[in-house]
């Protein structure tokens, strides 16, 4: 059937009988394939969102979209009630990929850190012998890991936690990449985890010094405390390595776990990118010593682990592996970093960001509209981003484009900073 719709119909029709709470920029996408989508009246644009970073193997990829349609003809969802012939063969083939003993798979990445949290502190009082009640998470600052209410109990964010309270107890906050504040923090010894985005991404792209997670890593376990690495946004080659926790390594299309370079994490959590954006799926990584606290009964999902998201997952990550996504992210972002900071722009305060996980500080304050008015400029030149925290424009295409590509995307920026 086609779609008859104008923009201005179906932005209407979301304003009339949405709830608000988002407020998008106004372009209505109606098909996408690799780096470029297209609205309603068949404008092309260049996606540099990536769905936040869930389409990092570029929209609609045919293998991926292969997966389910075949899996989608055959057996949609059973629930845990019953064992499904595809949930094995994707945590074999997950735990392997990423180096964990246990996956315990969920739908969204909110999810799966709900789950990360019941299950650290599961382990507090189980393993660590934490009192009833008593067990404490360490969450930093700024951060964004989803918006349930035991979420943003964590969070500093007032549009996140106005008129949302009571908040859940037990969160200590410190400011990211501080580690004198987590070794503080640390001494407490009813502390059970420390939950934290190896980069902070809607924080505005902020990246830690480089001996952060390492010396984090290692305070924790100097303190029998888990190390968990929220990875829902960073991971899946979107900072040009697998995981961002494995540093700037050299492994190639398999997470070798570089001793020089990677920091192994007690918890990993991932969604977004880990089904190529083409279905929820998220999941918990622990060993077994950690995940075996969770018994029958205890935690689950209807639909965490089902024959479609399973099929869909094993397709996106095979598609990082065989395409060569993270040594791709790897060189683009240098060369996308670069390119914006030759542009010499008086509008660019600061280029940053790791892979093609990236950032430019708009010169202005976080409360004005210039980042804004820069991207509706950008949409009527062909290129999606969207600010965030005002004054920071994240820039962060599908990790399958080209250098030419980029190439065409820094002229249409520059072009467009020009106007201001």
């Amino acid at each position: 059937m086609t779609n008859t719709l104008t923009s201005q119909q179906a932005m209407d029709l979301e304003n009339k009988y949405g709830a608000h709470n988002y407020h998008p920029l106004p372009v209505v996408l109606d098909r996408g394939e690799g780096v470029f989508v297209w609205d309603l009246e068949g404008n092309k644009y260049f996606d540099f969102l990536s769905s936040y970073s869930a389409v990092n193997q570029g929209h609609c990829h045919p293998r991926i979209i292969g997966a389910l349609t075949e899996q989608a003809q055959k057996l949609t969802l059973t629930s845990r009630a019953f064992y499904n012939s595809v949930l094995g063969e994707f945590e074999k083939y997950a735990t392997e990929y990423f180096g964990f003993d246990k996956i315990l798979p969920m739908n969204t990445g909110a999810e799966a850190v709900e789950t990360a949290i019941k299950l650290v502190r599961k382990w507090g009082y189980e393993k660590k012998g934490i009192s009833e009640n008593q067990a404490k998470i360490i969450f930093c600052e700024n951060n964004f890991h989803g918006r349930t209410v035991t979420i943003v109990s964590a969070s500093n964010d007032p549009d996140a936690r106005n008129n949302f309270g009571p908040f859940t107890p037990g969160i200590i906050s410190i400011p990211y990449n501080d580690l004198n504040a987590l070794a503080k923090e640390l001494e407490d010894e009813d502390v059970c985890a420390f939950i934290v985005e190896p980069i902070q991404g809607e924080a505005g792209v902020f990246v830690p010094d480089e001996d952060f997670l390492d010396k984090a890593q290692a305070l924790c376990k100097s303190k029998n405390v888990l190390f968990v690495a929220d990875e829902v946004q960073t991971g899946i080659a979107r900072t040009g390595s697998l995981l961002a926790v494995c540093g700037d390594c050299s492994c190639g299309n398999t997470c070798e776990k570089d001793p020089k370079t990677y920091i192994q994490p007690d918890v990993l959590i991932l969604g977004k990118a880990i089904s190529g954006g083409v279905f929820p799926v998220s999941a918990v990584f622990a060993n077994s010593d950690i995940m075996e606290v969770i018994r029958p009964g205890e935690h689950g999902s209807t639909f965490g682990g089902n024959p479609l998201a399973c099929k869909v997952a094993i397709a996106a990550l095979e598609v990082v592996k065989d395409e060569n996504l993270a040594n791709k992210a790897n060189e683009l972002g240098k060369y996308l970093r670069s390119q914006l900071e030759a542009l010499g722009s008086p509008l660019i305060k600061l280029v940053r960001g790791k892979g093609l996980l990236n950032a430019i500080v708009i010169n202005d304050t976080p409360d004005s509209k210039t980042a804004w008015n820069i991207c509706l400029r950008l949409k009527e030149n062909g290129l999606l981003a969207k600010p965030t925290h005002g004054n920071i424009i994240r820039f962060a295409p599908p990790l399958v484009i080209t250098q030419s590509q980029i190439d065409e995307c820094v002229t249409i920026i520059g072009n467009v900073l020009s106007e201001f």
